[in-house]
């Protein structure tokens, strides 16, 4: 039976490709045998004790894999299926670097930008801009390192490293 009560409920139960095979193969064979199309799924489907949809889907299904009619066939359906699967993985994974290049982007220009307003900001106080005062100590001071390093605004901070 297709059907079994579990609970006072009906449960629905699944058919085994062989039991679905041999259900279109008696409707074909009926069809064959009367030559009427009319009627043949439901003699099977209660000779079988299976549910007259769930064979007349399985005739339908098997008709437009064999070519008898057109549609859309159970192979290219699953590959369309896998397809739309990995499509959605992609779009996910694709949202995922788009969100993680923002938030390390954000990060880069944060860090990078705490440091030039930094700089800036010194060297505004001085007057001159840090890369202009190091250009013209290391003219001034003929390239001395310790001079350099002493007169340089930013060399005493924590982003000249």
């Amino acid at each position: 039976m297709p059907k079994e009560l579990a609970n006072g409920k009906p449960t629905t139960r699944r058919y085994s490709v062989e039991e679905k095979a041999a259900a279109v193969r008696m409707v074909r064979t009926l069809r064959a045998e009367l030559g009427v199309t009319q009627g043949t799924v439901q003699r099977v489907a209660t000779q079988l004790g299976y549910g007259v949809e769930s064979v007349r889907m399985w005739v339908k299904q098997a008709d437009v894999d064999d070519g008898v009619v057109p549609g859309v066939s159970s192979a290219e359906e699953q590959r369309v299926k896998e397809l739309e699967q990995e499509n959605r993985e992609l779009r996910r994974a694709n949202e995922v670097l788009k969100r993680a290049a923002s938030f390390f982007g954000a990060e880069l220009d944060r860090t990078t930008g705490s440091s030039r307003v930094h700089r800036r900001e010194q060297g505004r106080r001085r007057g001159r801009s840090p890369a202009r005062s190091r250009a013209h100590l290391q003219t001034v001071a003929g390239g001395s390192e310790q001079l350099l390093r002493r007169q340089d605004p930013c060399a005493l901070c924590p982003c000249a490293a």
